[in-house]
């Protein structure tokens, strides 16, 4: 939730600033791997999406191989895989679109919804892990 909390805020402050393209290329910047001062913001953007692709889709993979795992929470994690697949590869078009306003509006909707996602796993998970606390006390 904080890594993903860390990328909404970074998108936010990159799109609010303009500094949406100061990293033209996709997946990395011109520099390469480790990037110049003037691409730092948006390459700690795609840093910490990339973090985020990688945690929410191991969470799904440990909900699905865990046989005590809710069906709630393998839907919302499942759902949420999708959600940042489907948002990793709108920032990949919103670069080489340059900014397509459409494309932004909709990099933002499934963000929220990517969100809300990873919100009901998590509330999902917490409430199972105190019943099963509450179930041995």
């Amino acid at each position: 939730m904080i890594v993903l909390y860390s990328l909404m805020f970074l998108g936010g402050y990159i799109s609010a600033a303009g500094l949406g393209l100061t990293c033209p290329e996709w997946p990395l910047c011109p520099n390469g791997v480790m990037p110049s001062e003037e691409y730092l913001i948006e390459w700690i953007h795609r840093l910490a999406a990339a973090t985020t692709g990688a945690l929410v889709i191991a969470t799904m993979i440990a909900a699905l191989i865990n046989k005590n795992s809710e069906t709630k929470i393998r839907i919302t994690s499942s759902l949420a895989t999708v959600f940042v697949i489907t948002q990793i590869t709108l920032g990949a078009l919103v670069i080489d679109t340059k900014l397509h306003a459409v494309l932004v509006a909709v990099h933002l909707g499934i963000g929220i919804l990517l969100f809300s996602m990873v919100l009901l796993t998590t509330l999902f998970a917490f409430r199972m892990a105190r019943n099963s606390l509450a179930t041995r006390i």
